[in-house]
């Protein structure tokens, strides 16, 4: 196991990354795993596989009043055929080469929506949003920002409740695929389970933020945490050149 030094770092960053999925949506894995990799890479990543699906559920569940009901349907549609088409050419493409390309149309579309592009949340987009994440979450691990860009302009609670289903559906076929191929660990259970307060905790806290965390806050924090997705998949393709 990780020393105490290396544990209590881990605690701050669990808890700051879910309070921040808890107040915007998304954001966890982008924050944490980064993070908890320099402190000790055997923090990482499966443990925050397990602890993002309680996350999803939870935050479903807080305001499931505001649910996309419909929209989520779309994107799932598109989301299995994304992430089949990311599987077939992610053997065939030089995978650094692939993942600066998707940091740098994800970093396109962060400027281009905060120069004043909408997307319109009608079938089509949302086919295409979960189409684009089920791609990108296979072949780069970053399927959040595609569809947190497409809620953008939606009410916070929309855009948290429905990322919470649509990332309780993915999680859970992960942590499936994962068991069944072995590559779970008794030390990953392990870990999620240290981890499991601080991430209670804060995502606990995010509830108490959630009437600050509306309209202008949640499209700024949007294209924030999308666009540090992007940058450090660029630093991870540099760093491994």
């Amino acid at each position: 196991m990780p020393s105490l030094l290396d544990m209590a770092l881990a605690w701050i960053v669990t808890f700051g990354a879910a309070a921040l999925q808890g107040s915007i949506g998304f954001g966890f894995a982008v924050l944490s795993v980064p993070l908890l990799t320099l402190v000790d890479p055997t923090l990482t990543p499966i443990p925050q596989i397990f602890l993002a699906l309680p996350m999803a559920v939870a935050a479903l569940w807080r305001e499931r009043g505001r649910l996309d009901v419909t929209g989520i349907g779309w994107i799932v549609v598109g989301r299995i055929p994304g992430a089949l088409l990311g599987a077939w050419i992610l053997v065939r493409i030089d995978e650094r080469l692939l993942s600066a390309i998707i940091a740098a149309v994800v970093l396109g579309a962060v400027v281009a929506i905060a120069r004043g592009y909408t997307i319109r949340l009608d079938r089509r987009n949302r086919v295409i949003a979960g189409l684009v994440s089920g791609f990108t979450g296979t072949t780069a691990a970053i399927g959040g920002p595609p569809l947190a860009l497409l809620y953008r302009d939606a009410e916070g609670g929309v855009i948290r409740s429905s990322l919470g289903a649509i990332f309780t559906i993915g999680i859970a076929i992960n942590l499936t695929l994962l068991g069944v191929t072995g590559a779970i660990t008794v030390h990953d259970v392990v870990v999620a389970l240290a981890l499991a307060p601080p991430m209670a905790a804060g995502f606990a806290v995010s509830g108490r933020l959630l009437h600050r965390v509306e309209g202008h806050a949640v499209r700024v924090g949007i294209l924030a945490v999308s666009s540090l997705a992007a940058v450090a998949l660029l630093a991870k393709v540099i760093v491994g050149a």
